[in-house]
């Protein structure tokens, strides 16, 4: 897919600061927050543009961090904040600006071959990590990380339990970076990944097991306690599970009970 001119300008930007910087996303956050304020401010309507100008943004960093060797989930981090940052300087940003943003991280990755996976952990990790600066609260934010993961999954034809397993991930790491609750951002962002999931007809019980692997991981990263996460995310995810239906419920039950990772898993008993 070609680059729109967002994503080449950005593209082009960074091909030349990024090779060899000692602070990579912070690059790609101020290269791409100059040049999305300069095009948010030319749209009317920046609730319904700011979708497309994050695709093409996403797609230009990726393109270019693929071209110089950085890491495709520092490339769309960095691009997601630098996204966030530049709505915020023109208009309030919501949780739909998240959703919408996450959203095309992971379609502006898959439209130039990148990882998906990859590019949704950078995502959530940079959404959330944004909520304290734009006066979003972290359950709104979590919300549309989620809501965001599950639509780009689903319009990229990506598998959402891989999906689910980063942007749980990065959610924690983000949450971690700005001081919040990490055990709290597990148990919304699995709320959130499983109900969508129900509601996209995916196999929940995959996804549930998938997200909690990503809770361990995450916990992990930032040195809070595995099995804590892990169980707060389980926990989550069946009660997500039984407002869909109760077979639903008794699978995710049975698809996180035991160890998961090496983490013993603590369900508690209805």
């Amino acid at each position: 897919m070609a680059l729109g001119r967002i994503g080449i300008e950005i593209g082009e930007a960074l091909s030349g600061v990024i090779r060899g910087a000692g602070d990579v996303v912070g690059t790609v956050i101020e290269v791409t927050r100059k040049t999305m304020v300069v095009a948010i401010r030319g749209v009317k309507d920046v609730g319904a543009e700011v979708g497309g100008l994050a695709h093409d943004a996403v797609a230009g960093a990726v393109h270019a961090a693929g071209e110089v060797g950085t890491g495709v989930a520092y490339a769309v981090k960095g691009t997601v904040i630098g996204v966030i940052k530049a709505v915020g300087e023109v208009t309030a940003v919501t949780a739909g600006v998240l959703s919408d943003t996450v959203q095309a991280a992971i379609k502006g990755t898959a439209s130039i071959g990148g990882d998906v996976s990859k590019a949704a952990r950078g995502a959530a990790e940079g959404a959330v990590s944004s909520t304290k600066d734009v006066g979003v609260s972290l359950e709104e934010g979590v919300r549309g990380v989620a809501e965001g993961a599950v639509k780009g999954a689903h319009e990229t034809g990506s598998d959402l339990a891989a999906i689910a397993k980063n942007t749980i991930w990065g959610a924690i790491v983000g949450a971690s970076e700005i001081g919040a609750d990490v055990m709290m951002t597990a148990k919304l962002t699995a709320y959130g990944l499983v109900s969508g999931a129900g509601e996209a007809g995916d196999d929940v019980a995959a996804v549930a097991r998938s997200l909690v692997e990503g809770a361990i991981g995450g916990a992990k990263e930032v040195g809070a306690s595995a099995e804590e996460a892990a169980s707060a995310a389980a926990n989550s995810s069946v009660e997500a599970a039984q407002k869909i239906s109760a077979d639903i419920a008794k699978a995710v039950i049975k698809a996180i009970s035991g160890t998961i990772s090496g983490v013993a898993i603590n369900l508690k008993k209805k």
